[in-house]
């Protein structure tokens, strides 16, 4: 049997799938010049192959089957597995409609799939609900599936098959960095090291799917091992909500990683609480090159009503000095319009983000998912009627305090203030000493400048 595995690229905005909003996926249409950069580097570092497909592939390739792959053009097959996403869903269902007419039975994967099938079981012949593994090894043996097919999570990780990147899109992508950067442009693997997540925040869609499990890392190193006889010194993307949780597993990572003489940078998103000097030290002496990790809000009261854990912001501060001493490139997420936000506690999270000086931001508008107990919560707010702009930078449900157009003026403010600013260069750069000191003089004229063009545009600046 010949299997097409499709996971579609978008030719409008900068779109992201497969493990990002646990699935549901992201959009950046650019709404600014800052913006327009910013898509512009997303489309170059973060367009990474997907970590399911790359399990179904496994699956069917060591059971005999052709598989092939595409990111859009019409290939001749049998069956063509389509991965899912809300803000594309049109497209990923248009496509899978255009298959069928040309013979193909088509199925669909991913959280979207899952957690609203009906957007795309008109539009094909089988629907996944659940984590797609066991329902590709049903595939795989020769069953004919039809209609919603129910896929049990996969209990022990360490049973699946390593994903084929030699099949879905992952080699011949070989990537280049600077010195400074973290994530080479144009070529890194994804790798899973766990699933599900084992924190209860209200919006995140991470944790809807299946209950958090972890792999051993004898495993796991057993993956990069792979993964460096596919590519000298490769760049490996941890796509873990939490890859730190388990600090002895994540030292016993390191050990395993120096001991086999492995060669390669790696990256991983966590907690600032589930670091500490002395793991990050080990990490970096493995491999590490950057983390991601959420801040979301300056407020730990607005935490605490979302489920989330307050970091206190000492900790935050002393692991980002780690960070820069180590030479580790870090990212910190933020969300702008919780319930509990206004005008003023948007301007301090956003002058917090410049204060703890990471060396890349990522801002997002409160997104409230389908299947997470934020969407029960806010549901008779919800306004938008349209899946696709359920994109993490639209606006979807009445506010009680900021309107449309201020949620997204202040957007756009949060990343203009941002990246726009002569330390955030230096940072990016990695400089120290008399050099940052000099972009720090500058900043204050440069703050002077949004302030004055926000107040041009909305009457009022973004500040306290």
């Amino acid at each position: 049997m010949r299997i097409v595995l499709a996971d579609l690229a978008s030719a409008d905005g900068f779109v992201s799938k497969d493990t990002v909003a646990g699935g549901y996926g992201s959009r950046l249409r650019p709404f600014s010049r800052v913006t327009q950069v910013i898509s512009a580097m997303k489309r170059h570092l973060h367009a990474l192959p997907s970590v399911q497909l790359g399990y179904i592939a496994a699956l069917c390739g060591a059971a005999g089957h052709e598989v092939v792959y595409t990111e859009g053009e019409p290939v001749e097959g049998d069956v063509a597995v389509v991965l899912t996403s809300l803000v594309d869903y049109r497209r990923e269902r248009a496509w899978a409609q255009a298959q069928r007419e040309r013979g193909l039975r088509v199925g669909f994967v991913g959280l979207a799939a899952s957690k609203l099938p009906e957007l795309f079981e008109a539009h094909g012949d089988f629907v996944v609900i659940g984590e797609p593994e066991r329902a590709a090894m049903r595939l795989a043996a020769g069953e004919r599936l039809d209609g919603r097919v129910r896929s049990a999570a996969i209990e022990d990780l360490s049973t699946l098959p390593f994903p084929r990147w030699d099949l879905v899109g992952g080699l011949g992508r070989r990537g280049w960095s600077a010195p400074f950067m973290g994530r080479p442009v144009g070529g890194s693997f994804p790798l899973l090291a766990s699933r599900g997540c084992p924190e209860f925040c209200t919006y995140c869609p991470h944790r809807i799917l299946a209950i958090y499990r972890d792999r051993p890392a004898p495993h796991i190193v057993d993956e990069l091992e792979y993964i460096t006889s596919l590519q000298n010194r490769p760049y490996v993307v941890f796509r873990d909500p939490l890859f730190s949780e388990d600090r002895d597993r994540c030292l016993a990572l390191c050990d395993e990683i120096q001991s086999r003489g492995l060669t390669l940078r790696f990256e991983c998103e966590t907690r600032l609480d589930r670091l500490d000097p002395e793991l990050l030290a080990a990490l970096a002496k493995a491999g590490l090159a950057a983390i991601s990790f959420g801040v979301e809000t300056s407020s730990p009261e607005t935490l605490k009503r979302s489920g989330r854990r307050p970091i206190p912001a000492a900790h935050q501060r002393r692991i980002m000095a780690e960070c820069r001493k180590l030479g580790i490139v870090t990212a910190a997420f933020y969300v702008l319009g919780f319930l509990q936000d206004d005008w003023s506690s948007v301007a301090a999270t956003i002058d917090y983000a410049i204060a703890l000086g990471s060396t890349a931001a990522q801002f997002k508008l409160l997104t409230p998912y389908p299947g997470t107990p934020m969407w029960r919560q806010l549901g008779p707010l919800v306004y938008e009627t349209d899946w696709e702009r359920f994109d993490g930078y639209t606006p979807t449900f009445t506010h009680p305090s900021l309107s449309a157009d201020e949620l997204r003026f202040l957007l756009g403010a949060a990343y203009t203030r941002f990246y726009v600013r002569p330390t955030c260069l230096a940072n990016f750069l990695r400089l120290g000493g008399r050099g940052l000191r000099a972009a720090e003089r500058f900043d204050p004229g440069v703050l002077a400048r949004h302030e004055r063009r926000e107040r041009a545009m909305m009457a009022k600046a973004v500040t306290c």
